[in-house]
């Protein structure tokens, strides 16, 4: 059993449309709304507006996702409404008139965007063995990470430009990525019988919590803390460069990229090194060396004299240890679920994901409010060591090897 490569780098051009939009969606959002907000957690509240979304919206989503019949898919149909309307609401977004106009092209974007989140992510646990997975999860966040690059890097020279321009660009690669994936993407066909009853979300939620074997209930929790992490990171990260720092907002992004592009060229191998070690031992390095790093981003410019180029090489090793959690975490969750469960299983790990989302610019905004933006780092520190906590309680399981 063999992964066909073509196939999943075609079918990472989903992720890719994902991944165009939140890079600059959270390097940029938080400076428009600093024209009319100071507290960065009232700032921090109105960038979990998607994961608020997302909540309510994945799980339900992924689930109806997984009993969707139509002659494109039960997945496509959602890529074909969200992405174009996202594309749009993202033309839109550098054209706010005021904070009310700004606030509604954000509730578009991120309504359409939770449309199509976890059918797209299901794409590749539908058309891919459960033993080949993590090293497809690596290709198609490859490809997410080629996104992130392009439009951190591409964005930051053309927002100096126009600030228009990186969002029109990002939108015309959207609908490029669409068109891609409706010609050369064929989904397998399901059987779903018409008198069974729907799969509700509770109930998977329920199953989980009552399974004798916790695995599935601490790899979610592990989620929700690092993304506590990571997501409030993203979220004061440019304020965080622009009011501590001292720097300018292209620079942030400029800076943020070298984590994007670490991760992108350690995507693909951390699939390969997670398919050799386990996902496990995988996911515990990366933990332990992403916590060490964002303490060492964190002290400077506080601890110690600011350098740029420090902390681009920081992102890089960190990016790194990033790709080692994230393209193995997925596949852990799903390799738990059988076929008719895989989009809701999908949609509980988005659940994890965005409620931490929620959470963790909350809390990071909080601290900064009281505190200073110095705090940004070791909170993001503390809440990557509580996701190895829960992460070393998990058990693996035995899965056939391929060549």
């Amino acid at each position: 059993m063999k992964l066909n490569v073509r196939k999943t780098f075609l079918l990472g051009l989903g992720f890719f449309a994902v991944s165009l939009v939140w890079p600059l969606y959270n390097v940029y959002v938080p400076i428009f709304l600093r024209e009319f907000i100071d507290s960065q957690f009232k700032i921090n509240a109105i960038m979990t507006l998607d994961n608020l979304l997302a909540v309510f919206m994945i799980p339900v989503i992924a689930s109806m996702s997984d009993r969707t019949k139509t002659r494109f898919g039960r997945r496509m149909p959602y890529l074909m409404i969200g992405i174009p309307i996202s594309a749009i609401a993202f033309i839109l977004l550098p054209n706010y008139t005021s904070f009310w106009s700004l606030i509604a092209i954000i509730t578009v974007l991120n309504f359409a965007m939770a449309i199509f989140r976890a059918p797209t992510v299901a794409l590749m646990p539908d058309i891919t063995p459960a033993p080949l997975r993590s090293k497809a999860n690596g290709i198609i966040n490859f490809m997410g990470g080629l996104a992130s690059v392009f439009v951190l890097m591409g964005g930051a020279i053309l927002y100096r430009a126009n600030k228009n321009y990186p969002f029109i660009m990002t939108a015309i690669l959207m609908i490029v990525a669409l068109f891609l994936l409706l010609k050369f993407i064929k989904e397998p066909k399901v059987g779903v019988a018409t008198d069974e009853k729907p799969i509700k979300v509770l109930n998977a939620i329920k199953k989980i919590k009552n399974d004798p074997d916790k695995t599935t209930t601490f790899v979610l929790i592990a989620i929700f803390f690092w993304f506590v992490g990571y997501q409030g990171l993203e979220a004061t990260f440019s304020n965080y460069c622009v009011e501590l720092l001292k720097l300018e907002a292209s620079d942030a992004s400029m800076i943020l990229s070298f984590f994007a592009l670490a991760f992108l060229i350690s995507a693909i191998p951390s699939g390969y090194i997670g398919g050799f070690i386990g996902k496990k031992k995988a996911i515990i390095i990366g933990l332990i060396g992403d916590g060490v790093m964002f303490i060492a981003i964190g002290s400077l410019g506080t601890i110690f004299p600011f350098d740029k180029t420090l902390m681009m090489i920081f992102m890089l090793i960190g990016g790194f240890f990033w790709a080692m959690i994230n393209i193995n975490s997925y596949p852990l969750v799903v390799e738990r679920a059988s076929e008719e469960y895989v989009g809701t299983y999908t949609g509980l790990y988005y659940f994890s994901s965005s409620l931490a989302a929620i959470t963790g610019p909350l809390l990071v905004g909080a601290f900064v409010d009281m505190l200073g933006f110095y705090m940004t780092l070791p909170v993001t520190a503390a809440a990557y060591f509580i996701a190895l906590i829960f992460i070393t309680k998990t058990k693996t399981i035995t899965i056939a090897k391929t060549q």
